[in-house]
């Protein structure tokens, strides 16, 4: 069917090879209509929402020049953060406190985009039908490179003129303009991906790869002076290279537009060398017949599980060992300055800043971690929508079977990935406190006394896949309002009927508060009642 659909690899391109491609682009924007807003409103207000806390909590030159001097003291701030070239003012502050991250962020969400709106539509058999009619070659890759590309320019743009009233206009335009185009270069990353790979999941394992692979680099670069060109290789690195609000370095958004012009342009070069559901990578042969130990739902459900899983528990466990080993120095980040103790308090704990630092990062390895439990429930819509799951329910396998074979992954595996940041996180913070074994203890208890949270999250996930499917990418929603709510409410003091609504404000912060078991009983009654309530849908509903 692919050699009757699809032009040979050698066929010249007609005129027309864009044809359907302002079509195509309606579609995507309408498909993502909520996660594409998600990801634009989460990483734009960022920088605005940080300045304001900037000068909230460093009021003084002595809590400014204190902040300085506990970033130089720890070369760990250097590799989580980057170089800080000006921590004496606001911008200066977040450029060194977001640039990096929200280059990272920006860039996975490029490569989610592109690859959800072309390999993943020819997974699905969709862009060879919608290729055989109007629509032109190179029309669904113009498509998705437009989407992703314009929601990283109105990032970009919004940032700019968000900082713009409050902060000096060019390192504001440095900023936003560095963050919009590491977004174009890791667009064009993607778009290269998608054509190497056979299948979306392997083509966003690529894109994200190299993202993590340029943050890598970025961090080994800034992390001591003999290795500091390996931050030049790095688009990340660029976007701090760039001295926003430190030097302005204008010149260095040059390297981004080279790079996206030069890897985009290779990914468009690729594209007619191939025929629709083919990559150049080939996928590995399976044998004839299945071994015995792939013949039940939950072993196809560990085949489909399992690499997800172990990118994200590498991922826990980088960020743990990472912040375990700056969890005793936080106080030179904090310093002298009352507002910002109350307010890291107010994250994780009352008795002492070191414990306080180390429960808000179980609260927030927790809220990581719930998005892989989101990834993990929905990948059965996913089979749903890919006409996988109904050759299963054709044989003897029951509908709560298949979903209990996903569903475990997402509920377990979210337990687990805490059970290796708890590790990560106490055994870096031991080793440099000289008590490994209680350190481990209490983040032990303090990530696991958050589970509960993240269970209800991810049952509510569920709920949405059993009675509104169609609806399903909505659970992204739901766990990045409840992030939002629990990250930035309290710094911005919001009121306690608004925090309440985040299932994450409600378990003990440990270590440093003490335990109460109600929340974490009521916790697991919510989450119980939205997982029977998503899978009595499941069973009602048609499948489809």
């Amino acid at each position: 069917m692919t050699a009757t659909l699809t032009r040979p690899a050698h066929a010249a391109a007609p005129a027309n090879e864009l044809a359907g491609t302002w079509h195509l682009i309606r579609l995507a924007l309408r498909r993502d209509r909520v996660i594409l807003p998600i990801w634009i409103v989460l990483l734009s207000i960022l920088p605005a929402s940080t300045v304001s806390a900037y000068d909230q909590y460093y009021p003084t030159a002595a809590a400014k020049a204190a902040l300085s001097a506990g970033a130089a003291a720890n070369p760990s701030f250097a590799v989580l953060y980057g170089p800080a070239f000006d921590l004496t003012t606001a911008g200066g502050f977040v450029a060194w406190r977001l640039a990096g991250f929200t280059a990272l962020l920006i860039g996975l969400m490029a490569v989610f985009t592109v690859t959800r709106h072309t390999r993943a539509e020819e997974d699905t058999g969709r862009a060879e039908l919608l290729g055989s009619g109007v629509v032109g070659r190179y029309a669904a890759l113009t498509a998705a490179v437009t989407v992703a590309a314009g929601a990283s320019v109105l990032i970009g743009l919004i940032q700019a003129a968000s900082m713009s009233a409050t902060l000096p206009k060019s390192g504001a335009w440095v900023l936003g303009g560095s963050i919009a185009l590491a977004g174009l270069v890791f667009t064009a990353v993607a778009a290269v991906a998608v054509q190497l790979a056979e299948y979306s999941r392997t083509a966003n394992g690529i894109g994200t790869a190299v993202v993590g692979v340029a943050f890598l680099l970025r961090a080994a670069g800034d992390s001591t002076v003999d290795v500091r060109w390996l931050s030049w290789l790095s688009p990340i690195g660029w976007v701090q290279q760039a001295r926003p609000f430190a030097g302005d370095r204008w010149w260095v958004l040059l390297l981004p537009v080279a790079a996206a012009l030069v890897i985009g342009a290779a990914g468009y070069v690729l594209l007619p060398r191939r025929d629709i559901g083919v990559g150049f990578i080939p996928p590995r042969p399976g044998p004839a017949e299945a071994a015995q130990s792939l013949r039940t739902p939950f072993a196809l459900a560990w085949r489909l599980h399992r690499g997800p899983l172990f990118g994200w528990a590498v991922g826990i466990a980088v960020c743990g060992a990472v912040f375990g080993s700056i969890a005793s120095g936080v106080g030179g980040l904090v310093g002298s300055s009352p507002q910002m103790l109350e307010a890291v308090e107010r994250l994780g704990g009352t008795k002492g800043l070191t414990q306080a630092f180390l429960a808000a990062m179980a609260g927030f390895f927790t809220m990581v971690a719930s998005f892989y439990g989101i990834q993990a429930a929905l990948r059965l819509r996913s089979e749903e929508t890919a006409v996988r799951v109904e050759p299963l329910l054709g044989t003897s396998v029951g509908r709560l079977r298949l979903a209990a074979s996903h569903l475990v992954f997402a509920f377990l595996g979210t337990a687990g990935l805490l059970l290796v940041g708890a590790v990560l996180l106490g055994l870096a913070n031991g080793l440099r406190a000289g008590d490994v074994g209680g350190n481990i203890a209490d983040m032990l208890a303090g990530m696991l006394v958050q589970l509960p949270a993240a269970w209800v999250v991810i049952a509510l996930a569920v709920t949405i896949f059993g009675l509104l499917p169609k609806y399903s990418s909505a659970a992204w929603a739901v766990g990045s309002l409840a992030l939002l709510i629990s990250m930035f409410g309290p710094i911005v003091s919001a009121p306690q009927a608004v925090l309440d609504v985040s299932p994450y404000q409600h378990p003990p912060k440990l270590p440093g508060q003490e335990f109460t078991a109600t929340p974490l009983v009521w916790l697991m009654v919510v989450a119980v009642v939205a997982l029977g309530a998503g899978l009595f849908g499941w069973r009602q509903r048609d499948v489809g």
